[in-house]
């Protein structure tokens, strides 16, 4: 439906970023090109605020590039089109959120671990990562999805190796995610090949309609490409290899911005293809939902456990970031509205959580340059606002009530009792309990090093973080506390976007 005096809003998420990236690159090295991408990133937030309450008043939007909808006498329109209901809006919306925050935070940063002279070049790469992970999100088109994915990824290659500054293992890191990605666009495109083979079309909602009552083996194969494919992008264990060291080397601003959005753009588009595109009435889709079971608890204690034994806290927090991808895995596998809307909660949450806790660990880079543990002893003499944000982050990520962790496990774990799988929902509900234990020993080593070892005898006098750097950590730690409060916004929006998904089996609620 057309929005109201607002007709071309839903394509300013996309074109506002993309149209200002190679305008950064004309700048001069500095703070110009820092404060146009910031400038930019408010102004992309405030339009996806706009297009999240646009559609939760009026209801789904479907926007036709260049206006080639579809003739008269057809469903499918000829161009590409966007389309945005409640699951597509609130991502768009938390990576934009995202964005708005990290964006000022990386100005110290930056300026700390990236040559001068290649700033331009930084904040141009960054929002060109921006725009593809806000076109993943808000195209209605199969194909659109892998050219918006790898407008993403190429920029995050180049992204990470930029840390190669203060450590070479950043390359090695980049090409490794670099091969990885190409691999599972490879098995994406794959995927949605066959898919055309078998409808002749690349429109999520003619592809939908084209596949109801298809469950040859050809489509089968598609599907299988398509979520394997997005699993290696998403690091789904066993696909997760890349992703550890590519936080750790990258450039502080870079793995808070990646570890809080990426990822959750690859669930939205496990998501849509599962229930959008295949819906229930697809038989593998049993299959796999099984499956997210296994790999989500699997992912769940694997991670964790490793994550306890690093002595790197940046590569700590990348295998607890596997981890959670376990639980949006569990809540996505149950297929029910409950389930479906504990796996959107807990992106929107886990993305606040680890915004603020790799923020925090940006800011002690900063100041004694290395995320190893050891530079965290006594943390909370030397640097108490940032030793206190990590430590709030750090309860929030444990799921410790008066935090938005608690309503992730809460509501997935409410959601296990309500739903009849191979695995009874009192074993799913303990096993949620303890992988949240685990995370709690892995936090408590870190909480253990800030508050109890002793500031090391030659260590010299620092100040805390700028107070820019400050200030948006403790933004992100504030918000994992009142969004505990204020759950109508995120639990409200995540039910109705599942209840569009899995009532209709089109997620836009009907709107066509």
């Amino acid at each position: 439906m057309a929005i109201p005096g607002l007709e071309q809003l839903p394509v300013l998420p996309v074109v506002i970023p993309l149209v200002a990236a190679p305008l950064t690159l004309l700048m001069k090295p500095g703070r110009a090109p820092w404060a146009w991408a910031t400038l930019v990133s408010w102004v992309t937030f405030v339009v996806t605020l706009l297009l999240l309450e646009a559609v939760w008043v009026h209801g789904p939007v479907e926007y036709a590039m260049g206006g080639w909808g579809a003739p008269e006498g057809m469903s499918a329109p000829i161009g590409i089109t966007y389309y945005v209901d409640l699951a597509n809006a609130l991502v768009l919306t938390l990576v934009a959120g995202i964005a708005s925050v990290v964006f000022p935070y990386a100005y110290y940063s930056v300026e700390s671990e990236i040559d001068h002279r290649q700033t331009p070049a930084f904040y141009t790469a960054l929002l060109i990562c921006f725009t593809g992970l806000l076109g993943v999100t808000i195209t209605g088109d199969a194909f659109n999805v892998f050219v918006f994915l790898e407008i993403s990824s190429l920029s995050t290659y180049a992204l990470i190796a930029m840390g190669a500054r203060n450590d070479r293992r950043a390359l090695t890191a980049s090409f490794n995610y670099l091969v990885m990605g190409t691999i599972g666009a490879t098995f994406y495109v794959i995927g949605i090949g066959l898919l055309y083979q078998a409808t002749g079309t690349l429109n999520m909602l003619d592809l939908h309609q084209q596949l109801m009552g298809q469950s040859n083996r050809m489509v089968e194969a598609g599907f299988a490409f398509i979520i394997t494919g997005i699993g290696l992008k998403l690091a789904m264990v066993p696909l997760h290899l890349w992703l550890p060291n590519a936080y750790c080397y990258a450039p502080s601003a870079i793995s808070a911005f990646l570890a809080a959005t990426a990822t959750k753009v690859q669930v939205y588009i496990i998501l849509r293809f599962m229930f959008s595109v295949f819906g229930f009435e697809f038989a593998f889709l049993e299959v796999a939902l099984n499956a997210f079971i296994v790999l989500g608890i699997v992912g769940m204690f694997y991670a964790s456990f490793v994550a306890v034994f690093r002595d790197n806290v940046k590569q700590m927090l990348a295998y607890s970031s596997i981890a959670q991808i376990g639980y949006m895995l569990l809540g996505i596998s149950f297929g029910t509205v409950d389930g479906v809307a504990a796996s959107l909660i807990h992106v929107f949450n886990h993305a606040l959580i680890k915004a603020a806790l790799f923020m925090g660990v940006g800011c002690v880079v900063l100041r004694l340059g290395s995320s190893n543990f050891a530079a965290f002893n006594g943390l909370a003499k030397r640097m108490p606002w940032t030793a206190w944000g990590l430590i709030i982050s750090g309860l929030s990520l444990v799921g410790v009530p008066l935090t938005v962790g608690f309503i992730s496990k809460w509501k997935l774990m409410e959601a296990a009792f309500q739903t009849q799988t191979f695995i009874p929902p009192l074993l799913i509900v303990l096993l949620i309990g303890a992988s949240s234990l685990l995370a709690a020993i892995y936090i408590g080593r870190l909480a253990y090093a800030m508050l109890l070892q002793p500031v090391p005898e030659d260590a010299e006098p620092v100040k805390e973080a700028p107070h820019l750097m400050r200030i948006t950590m403790w933004i992100m730690v504030l918000a994992n506390i009142w969004f505990f409060f204020q759950t109508d916004v995120t639990v409200g929006v995540a039910t109705r976007a599942a209840q569009a998904l899995l009532d209709t089996g089109l997620g836009y609620g009907g709107a066509y």
